[in-house]
């Protein structure tokens, strides 16, 4: 298939043919947009939260499967579909499955979320767990695949795309007037139906792509011009963790996509923490990727009418600490120090009494005595402690390191 015969794959009336099989509001809802006065102040640009994480199933996942598998019973009977999932595409095919009544199979990798695994049960499809990461899962549900059943793809598929681009319509009607669009990719299905929408409703609209930085794919794609995939990925972003996109994706993203950034983890992490302060929105990894990126040095909206995609928010609970641990360490709210002392009764007492003196809770403290540095009567106390933020925390550094003591802030 040539490079336009790919662009030609999905047009507008794909999506808006989309966009009747989802008139139904038990199946697909319209989500709200709300406008972030802190991302304001924090962005300089006028910030409007798509808050797509707030659709059935926790994602915007539930239009292209729905539209995948009404497509399919349009041209005959589907006894069964299997599809492959991280978690969000899971819980949107078994959700379209069971409501136009067709039986799924879902395999997701041996790590997926538990919360993921049980609500993909919970709306009536087979969970199968098998492999390390989502390659495993796919090659296994490729497998099970036969004359009676059909697979339903997370991206690689036109009726995938024009499905999820009727979020893009929605995004457009919400607010003409937006400058640009930030939107996560993972395989570039949501991205591309977007885009698509957008091409045709607003053209001169900037269309933003998002990647994590350890599952980034498309920069090079774009550069060698073919579809890259990764061997491994590394992010805590598990929802745009798809590790290659496709052709499809690829030349729909090459037509219609102004620009393509990537952020990292830590980037991510203070996103998520951001959504849940200032917006008050549990939102997951890749749902928040949008959000780092208008925060981070890579992309700038400045004096524009912005509108990041929260794509998701099915953010599994220990994941949500990890999280939260990183970000607030990372703002050295929570601050790990390591204090020399002579090794004698006291010295405990006395430099806890130094930190408490600050107003600082010392959550947790190890004693270290086997630090090949130490002399003999040495130790290192290192101490967990709760701070208002990094003043506080250098104060702290500062006065313990007055009362004679070798301190160091061992975070890293």
């Amino acid at each position: 298939m040539t490079e336009s015969q790919n662009v030609d794959a999905v047009s507008f009336d794909d999506i808006e043919a989309a966009r009747e099989r989802l008139d139904d509001e038990t199946v697909v809802k319209r989500t709200p947009v709300e406008r972030s006065t802190s991302l304001d102040a924090m962005t300089g640009g006028e910030v409007h939260l798509k808050m797509e994480h707030l659709q059935w199933t926790g994602s915007f996942k539930t239009r292209g499967a729905y539209n995948k598998i009404s497509r399919c019973l349009e041209e005959g009977d589907v006894g069964r579909v299997v599809a492959a999932s991280a978690g969000n595409h899971a819980q949107g095919v078994a959700l379209a499955a069971t409501t136009l009544g067709v039986d799924a199979t879902i395999v997701m990798p041996k790590g997926a979320p538990q919360a993921k695994v049980d609500a993909t049960r919970g709306y009536g499809a087979d969970v199968e767990l098998v492999g390390a990461d989502f390659r495993e899962a796919m090659a296994h549900a490729r497998g099970l695949v036969d004359e009676e059943t059909e697979f339903v793809h997370a991206y690689d598929d036109p009726d995938i795309v024009a499905g999820q681009g009727t979020l893009g319509i929605e995004m457009y009607e919400d607010l003409p007037e937006v400058d640009t669009v930030v939107v996560p990719i993972g395989g570039g299905g949501l991205i591309s139906g977007i885009a698509t929408a957008f091409a045709e409703h607003s053209p001169e609209t900037r269309i933003v792509g998002v990647q994590a930085a350890g599952a980034a794919t498309v920069p090079d794609s774009l550069r060698k011009g073919d579809p890259v995939s990764l061997e491994s990925v590394n992010t805590i972003a598990d929802g745009i963790a798809t590790g290659g996109i496709s052709d499809v994706t690829l030349s729909l993203i090459e037509a219609h996509v102004d620009e393509v950034v990537t952020v990292t983890d830590g980037e991510i992490a203070r996103a998520v923490l951001l959504l849940l302060e200032r917006a008050k929105q549990v939102v997951e990894g890749a749902g928040a990727a949008s959000v780092a990126a208008i925060l981070s040095d890579e992309l700038d909206v400045r004096g524009e009418t912005v509108m990041p995609l929260l794509s998701g928010g099915n953010l599994d609970m220990t994941m949500l600490q990890t999280v939260l641990v990183h970000a607030l360490t990372d703002r050295e709210q929570l601050l790990r120090l390591r204090v020399r002392i002579t090794d004698r009764p006291g010295k405990m007492e006395e430099v806890s009494g130094i930190i408490a003196e600050h107003g600082a809770n010392i959550r947790a403290v190890q004693h270290d005595r086997s630090a090949p540095e130490l002399d003999v009567g040495e130790a290192y106390l290192v101490f967990q402690v709760e701070t208002s933020g990094s003043s506080q925390s250098r104060e702290i550094i500062r006065t313990v390191r007055d009362h004679g003591y070798e301190v160091r802030h061992v975070n890293a």
